[in-house]
């Protein structure tokens, strides 16, 4: 289950943990112009673990999901910025 919210600056997504137990925290995404943070609560630790991704990061997370075992530059058209 998710859910989408859009801010003033950002767009929020929160995933939560509906499969079967044991159930992980809620990990909650900020879509910023300039970044992406990825944040999730650590029982162990008490603390939230923040993760930022350049939107580069982000594009090239989106297509290793899709792609097999190996490494991988994508090239960027310039024409089409």
């Amino acid at each position: 289950m998710f859910s989408i919210e859009h801010e003033f600056d950002s767009t929020v997504i929160t995933l939560v943990d509906d499969g079967a137990a044991p159930l992980q925290e809620d990990v909650i995404i900020n879509s910023f112009a300039e970044c992406v943070t990825l944040e999730q609560f650590d029982p162990r630790t008490d603390r939230v673990q923040k993760i930022t991704l350049s939107p580069e990061q982000v594009r090239d997370l989106a297509a290793a999901l899709d792609l097999p075992e190996g490494v991988y530059q994508l090239r960027v058209d310039r024409d089409q910025d």
